[in-house]
């Protein structure tokens, strides 16, 4: 690595660690400050607030990482142009151009450090801390009840759907479980009424409880002191087909209550778009699940590139005559960012509504910044 490199490396690690630390406080404070306050006043111990604000860093530092490339490219090559050394190794023959390949090499640094977290640690974090904060609302207000609906498909064909009074994520089960199972007609045959369904550690769904079986065709009510065991004798004897769980897992279930899909790993997302593309869907009740998946899917690539992208526009940018004052960098900063999350929301929006292709709305921003990176390149090279 040549003594340019390791200059404009050295100046960009600093700033990008503050600004690291900066936007990471910034967007805790104001996504969950009053939620994690409001619980301290309530009297949720010290050390559950603690724990929950742990889990909840790495989803919002996977998110800082490529904001703070950008103030790091604007201070950095700010301080440079300041103190004339742009101006000398400008004098030196070195173009623009060549100066900004460590400007790449740590913006694609950050951008695979960004992937590599928000992969493998924020999937569990994320669902470590909705755990904690089930917990906290069912001891606060008593439990919260939360309806989910689901379905089992075979060959193509539905066989079964599946309304729970209640999902408790924290616990992994279904409360008050209404099964409606149909033959190969779409026609019911019976309903079959159960209180709690438990997805164990074999990654099956387990019916326990009583449970209560009346005949679609008017035969007579079967009470159950404990729930028949999924694929038993006795369901057999009952039901020919026998009585079939959810095809959702609970991290499957979760993902149709989030907004923001942080909870799934990319491979996940691609199982479950798959399976649903392949689910007769009719009345085109799946489309929005699948377009919302399909754009956090692609968001989760788009993310950590936006990394590079950023310090490819913060770099040049920053290069300043001695009349800008040095503050100039973090407004420049926040009125990008600003404008780089309204655009990004807003694709977001349309995607999520079908309206746009999802691997548009999560590359065009990305597009748009490496434009402007090259015309700012262009332009201070000339």
């Amino acid at each position: 690595m040549k003594k340019l490199d390791r200059l404009v490396l050295s100046e960009m690690f600093g700033p990008w660690a503050f600004g690291v630390a900066m936007f990471t406080v910034l967007i805790m404070a104001g996504s969950f400050l009053f939620e994690l306050t409001g619980y301290l006043a309530r009297g949720v111990d010290f050390l559950t607030i603690l724990r929950l604000t742990g889990l909840l860093l790495p989803g919002i530092m996977a998110k800082t990482f490529p904001m703070a490339v950008l103030l790091s490219g604007l201070l950095s090559f700010g301080r440079l142009s300041g103190d004339s050394e742009i101006v000398a190794i400008k004098a030196a023959g070195v173009s623009v151009l060549r100066i900004m390949v460590p400007v790449f090499i740590f913006g694609l640094g950050v951008s695979a450090l960004t992937f590599v977290i928000n992969e493998r640690v924020v999937p569990p974090s994320t669902l470590s801390s909705l755990r904690i904060k089930n917990r906290i609302e069912n001891q606060l207000r008593g439990k919260t009840a939360q309806a989910m609906a689901d379905t089992h498909y075979e060959n193509g064909k539905l066989k079964a759907s599946f309304l729970a009074n209640d999902f408790d994520f924290g616990n992994r089960t279904l409360e008050g479980v209404t099964i409606t199972l149909f033959d190969d007609h779409r026609q019911p045959t019976a309903f079959l009424y159960v209180e709690q369904f438990q997805f164990t550690d074999t990654k099956h769904w387990e019916m326990r409880g009583k449970a209560l079986l009346i005949p679609a065709d008017g035969g007579s009510r079967i009470d159950f002191e404990r729930a028949i065991p999924t694929g038993s004798p006795q369901a057999q004897r009952l039901l020919p087909n026998g009585i079939p769980g959810p095809d959702a897992t609970p991290e499957e279930l979760l993902a149709k209550k989030l907004s923001e899909l942080d909870a799934l790993p990319i491979d996940q997302m691609g199982e479950q778009i798959k399976q649903l593309k392949n689910t007769p869907d009719p009345a085109g009740q799946l489309k929005p699940q699948i377009s919302n998946l399909e754009f956090g899917y692609w968001n989760k690539i788009a993310l950590p590139l936006a990394g590079l992208v950023f310090g490819l526009v913060g770099a040049p940018l920053g290069i300043r005559s001695h009349r800008v004052a040095a503050s100039a960098g973090f407004w420049q900063a926040v009125i990008i960012i600003f404008a780089y999350m309204v655009l990004a929301r807003a694709l977001a929006i349309t995607a999520q509504g079908g309206r746009v292709p999802a691997i548009v709305a999560s590359f065009l921003p990305i597009l748009i910044g490496l434009f402007v990176a090259g015309y700012l390149i262009w332009k201070r090279d000339n």
